[in-house]
């Protein structure tokens, strides 16, 4: 094969030159998903919209507290979390509560429940297909400019 050596070095220059230009896209993605999360959010004491951020890997987070678990690479992953140990309450407000009788204090009275607010993942679903588009652009780039080189 001809030129074997030259294409060995292009395609091991693939990887870091994708990375590079994948980067920039993801964090572009999850600002502009967050952006409009915080603009649907609820902001009665604004706990809620503070809590909504970007946290690189994919950090697994129980009530809004991380595990320590990170998956997947940190430089090319983002998870974006909502709630943390103030605003632990963000799963109730995107999906709202069934009505129930009350125990504790005021056991046996009646709560009406609340009303789904969904902020979180309506952006999600809205802004993947652009964000997608985004990153395979910024792959195909970095292909194409070690392919030229």
């Amino acid at each position: 094969m001809k030129n074997r050596e030259r294409l060995l070095q292009k395609l091991a220059a693939l990887p870091q030159r994708a990375r590079a230009a994948i980067k920039p896209a993801v964090e572009q993605g999850a600002a502009e998903i967050i952006a409009m999360q915080k603009s649907l959010v609820p902001k009665e004491t604004g706990a809620l919209e503070r809590s909504i951020q970007a946290v690189r890997g994919d950090v697994n987070r129980r009530v809004g507290l991380s595990t320590g678990d990170v998956k997947g690479d940190p430089d090319l992953t983002v998870a974006i979390v909502a709630g943390d140990e103030t605003a632990y309450y963000a799963r109730w407000v995107e999906f709202g509560t069934a009505p129930h009788i009350n125990g504790g204090k005021f056991k046996g009275s009646q709560n009406p429940g609340m009303r789904a607010q969904p902020f979180f993942y309506g952006p999600v679903r809205a802004l993947r297909r652009r964000v997608k588009s985004r990153i395979t652009r910024a792959t195909r780039k970095a292909a194409r400019e070690v392919a030229s080189s």
